[in-house]
């Protein structure tokens, strides 16, 4: 089942539960999906296009949070960081540290980087294969620990 039939299948499960909290979450990334889908100019978006947007959202609200809580406002961050939460259902499992490495190590030894300057080629060859279950700065970190 791709991203845009799991939501829609879960916004109507939120009906059904008369979950509030829930339902407005997954309603406002149906927005954002929609949204991206006139962009394109497409009716439906694949997962790999759908991911970055779920991702996007997520951002978004833990950086809320992190200003509700350096505001003073601990009921606006729980808030967020639930919304947080209900979004992260839509995103494919992380990466294991282990996995991670052996990912950059692979795409290293494939595009045969020697050096740092390397660094931008082996990040865009991981993150494609990651497609979503790495973020830019673990990814980033890791590749760095391994380019000499």
């Amino acid at each position: 089942m791709s991203i845009t039939e799991r939501l829609s299948h879960e916004i109507k499960s939120a009906m059904l539960a008369k979950n509030a909290d829930r339902l407005s979450t997954l309603r406002l990334l149906k927005s954002a999906i929609g949204y991206a889908q006139i962009e394109f100019k497409k009716d439906t978006l694949s997962d790999a296009e759908a991911i970055p947007l779920v991702q996007k959202e997520v951002k978004k609200r833990l950086d809320a949070a992190d200003q509700f809580e350096k505001g003073g406002r601990p009921e606006l961050a729980a808030r967020e960081r639930a919304e947080c939460l209900v979004l992260q259902e839509f995103l494919p499992a992380r990466l294991s540290d282990e996995e991670l490495t052996a990912m950059v190590e692979t795409a290293i030894k494939d595009l045969n980087a020697t050096s740092k300057k390397d660094m931008g080629l082996v990040m865009r060859a991981v993150q494609s294969k990651a497609l979503g279950r790495a973020d830019g700065k673990s990814i980033s970190a890791v590749v760095g620990k391994l380019l000499p």
